[in-house]
């Protein structure tokens, strides 16, 4: 794992042992900076603590999970953790705004590294669910996904759906970082886009990979 510190987390469930389970799990790469039983109690935790990711059960009460990704998706990482192997509840969390979707049977060795990756911007999914995801929003690709993105921006676009990193990016197309953060804000503008996390869920949608 990368040197990052630890990450700051937001856990939102119903369930209070199910909250002290997962706080036990996460271990000392993580620091759990507040608790939620509700979505309503979930969005306050956010604005009070700004997380750098909320670990979020999906059928709590007060608009559950969906509604937290919804309203708070565009300026934390939230990954939805739940029972449902739906595949109306795994697509109604991305659209909603959700970077991950991970089943509450995850072992925790497999949480930790997931929420890790999620921490760094890479989308996360079950393994079981993984494949569904991709195949629905390949169903959904429209002819022309591009919006006018340059051959080398849908390029990086391309390396940015994947979760990779600017300067793994950069080292793959042999150019520099900055160029790669100046690609990434030309796309983001022709995008009309704001945020590194607009441009993986605008993948997912478009079928760009």
């Amino acid at each position: 794992m990368a040197d990052l510190g630890p990450v700051r987390v937001v856990i939102a469930d119903d369930h209070t042992i199910w909250r002290s389970g997962v706080r036990a799990d996460l271990g000392e790469n993580f620091t759990v900076v507040g608790e939620a039983a509700d979505a309503g109690e979930a969005i306050a935790e956010i604005d009070r603590h700004q997380p750098d990711l909320v670990l979020c059960d999906l059928h709590m009460p007060d608009g559950g999970g969906l509604r937290v990704a919804r309203e708070r998706g565009e300026e934390t990482i939230i990954v939805i953790l739940t029972v449902s192997e739906a595949e109306r509840d795994l697509l109604d969390a991305v659209a909603a705004g959700a970077q991950g979707y991970l089943l509450k049977s995850t072992e925790p060795d497999d949480l930790r590294n997931a929420l890790w990756k999620a921490a760094q911007g890479e989308p996360v999914f079950s393994p079981s669910l993984a494949a569904l995801v991709l195949t629905e929003f390949r169903r959904m690709k429209i002819d022309s996904p591009d919006e006018g993105l340059s051959p080398r921006e849908r390029e990086v676009l391309q390396h940015v759906a994947r979760g990779h990193t600017y300067k793994a990016i950069g080292e793959e197309l042999f150019i520099s970082q900055k160029t790669v953060e100046n690609h990434v804000r030309n796309i983001l503008k022709k995008l009309h886009l704001n945020r590194k996390q607009e441009l993986i869920r605008y993948a997912l949608e478009k079928g760009i990979e």
